[in-house]
């Protein structure tokens, strides 16, 4: 079967990594483990980031033109027919402006993986890419949320049998440890990941480096933080915990790390920490919790689909200081023996509720029962 996939936020062979790129790189994986060949059917990124009418205007007009090549492209045999188009990440600032086009034309399953819709965009900036996500949503055969919060809103523009809840997945077994040493009460290895950019994930960096601020603060200094990732904004992230009084004896920043790097860091690691405002999921929540670590994270959107609470790990308020503080308080110091016990227990669910097989076999059976439907309709 023959998937043309679209992701219009980020391509995935984008650049500059991040997590839509690695859910769009484990989308394509996914659906190749389920026996379909994606075909990547534009690299078009419809982002406008702020509300720029004009650019919409371009940017629609070009997606038609797209939408016509690629058209032509299959009419004349040097691009192969589509069983099914599909599309991930759709929202106000980056809609799908081929697959709709391309889907109606050729008369094949619409399909979405991860979309939000927000009726109070209907007016103001973003009025004509709000449109164009609702008209996408009206239209679409099936939309797989990998956020469970995402679901309520789509449920105003989408039918019930269309909405699906695609637990967030991975290669768990790439991230699986066999063994981890002994955890020293003096020295408690704390890990993060996470992009350095301006926004949200700098407001989640801000947090945490000031939770552990004032811990130093406290007399509890009985840890250490590595921290795994890079970006435009890394001088000021490293500046933000020079602020908050935690120097390098206390912090080590291990910069853009390959997937085996990242592995061992974790793999020496005792307890990963991310405050994660605004965060849809978090792919890194994930993969530390395959990796056998338990999580301590800010309470938001589908993170608690990840880490259970008192189980596999600690969720407190978002962007609540002092309740991070607290938690992380009792993690390097009257919670130290059940680490071990809540990584251990995250490692089983990971395996039991994440892995990419799964993914692959929901995936790959409602897209092939949309595909005998849709055949069966147009034989009648």
């Amino acid at each position: 079967m023959q998937v043309a996939f679209h992701a219009p936020l980020k391509p995935h062979d984008h650049p500059v990594p991040s997590g839509d790129r690695l859910i769009a790189q484990m989308l394509c994986e996914a659906l190749g483990v389920a026996g379909m060949e994606v075909d990547i059917a534009s690299r078009l990124r419809s982002r406008v980031a702020d509300g720029n009418i004009l650019k919409q205007v371009r940017l629609a007009e070009l997606g038609t033109k797209l939408a016509g090549r690629y058209l032509r492209q299959v009419q004349s045999g040097s691009r192969t027919r589509p069983d099914v188009w599909f599309t991930y990440h759709l929202y106000y600032k980056a809609p799908d402006l081929i697959g709709p086009i391309v889907s109606a034309a050729l008369d094949i399953p619409y399909v979405v993986a991860e979309a939000s819709f927000a009726p109070k965009r209907a007016n103001g900036p973003w009025a004509q890419n709000h449109q164009a996500v609702k008209t996408a949503l009206e239209h679409a055969d099936a939309v797989f949320s990998l956020n469970r919060s995402d679901m309520e809103c789509l449920r105003d523009v989408c039918e019930p049998d269309v909405l699906h809840f695609l637990p967030p997945f991975t290669r768990v077994e790439n991230w699986a440890v066999e063994s981890r040493p002994k955890i020293d009460p003096a020295n408690v290895k704390l890990v993060t990941t996470a992009m350095m950019r301006d926004g949200d994930k700098f407001r989640s960096y801000q947090l945490l480096a000031k939770c552990l601020g004032k811990l130093i603060g406290e007399g509890v200094d009985n840890w250490h933080l590595t921290v795994i990732g890079d970006g435009p904004a890394r001088l000021q992230v490293e500046a933000l915990f020079d602020e908050a009084g935690v120097g390098a004896g206390h912090v080590t920043f291990a910069g853009l790390c390959v997937p085996d790097e990242t592995r061992n860091i974790l793999a020496a690691s005792d307890l990963f920490v991310w405050p994660a405002i605004n965060e849809a999921f978090g792919m890194a929540l994930l993969e530390a919790q395959a990796s056998g670590l338990p999580v301590l994270a800010g309470d938001v959107g589908g993170v608690s689909g990840i880490v259970s609470h008192g189980v596999t790990g600690w969720l407190v308020p978002v962007d609540d200081m002092d309740a991070f503080t607290r938690c992380l308080k009792n993690c390097v110091t009257t919670d130290v023996d059940v680490l071990r016990k809540y990584g251990v227990a995250g490692a089983s669910k990971a395996l039991q509720h994440h892995a990419m097989a799964s993914a692959a076999d929901m995936l790959g059976g409602t897209l092939r029962k949309l595909v005998a439907q849709n055949r069966s309709g147009q034989g009648a």
